[in-house]
This record gives structure tokens, sequence and C-alpha cells, in this order.
């Protein structure tokens, strides 16, 4: 993997864990007590600066109530990652509100393959 593809997951990842910490309704001060790290460590994670090891992204799943494959996954850019995503976005919804996705999903993915 070379330096951009680090930087490209690393980014994905610290989105990923971001959107956790904010679903959880958590201020990074909050992640930071409970890790025992300081701010600056959740900030550095969270912008990409830093990729977490595997230790620290199982604490985070635990933090977050989720599985660490579910943050890992959130950041993948294989398509059987993003589809599954998709997917557990989608479940929550009603039929109605699931076909809006879908349809709008549709559209967009016809507009961008004709540009």
């Amino acid at each position: 993997m070379n330096k951009t593809e680090q930087k490209r997951l690393a980014g994905s990842i610290g989105k990923a864990i971001a959107k956790q910490r904010v679903r959880s309704k958590m201020t990074q001060e909050e992640v930071a007590e409970r890790l025992g790290v300081g701010n600056e460590a959740v900030s550095r994670i969270e912008r990409g600066r830093v990729i977490p090891n595997i230790l620290r992204l199982i604490e985070l799943a635990e933090i977050f109530n989720c599985e660490a494959a579910e943050l890992l996954g959130q950041a993948s850019f294989h398509v059987d990652d993003q589809s599954n995503r998709i997917k557990q976005l989608l479940t929550p919804l009603n039929p109605e509100d699931r076909t809006l996705i879908i349809d709008t999903i549709e559209a967009l993915t016809k507009r961008l393959q004709k540009g």
C-alpha cells in the first residue's frame, strides 16, 4: 500500500469514527477520557492523521457499541462493504422511504455515468 492509499484509508477510518462518535452523542473529550488519552489524540484519528491500531479500534467499537468491522466497513472502498453499509442504513426505514432512497441512488448513478 502506497502513501496515497494509506492517507485515503486513514481519512476514511477517521470519518467513520467521527460519525460513530456523533451518532453516540459523545464529544471528542468524552471519547479521549474513556480511552485514557488526550483530546488531541482523538482529533488526530478523526482527521486521518493517525490510523488507530487494532486494539484501539476494538476499544473505540466498545465505546460506540458497534463492531470494529463496522468502523472498517464504513471506511472501505470495496463495493461489497459499501453495499452492506447501504443495507444497514436502509434497514430501519419504512418501505416507502427505502424506495425513495433507492430511486435517488438510481437517478444519481445514471447521471454520474453520463458525466
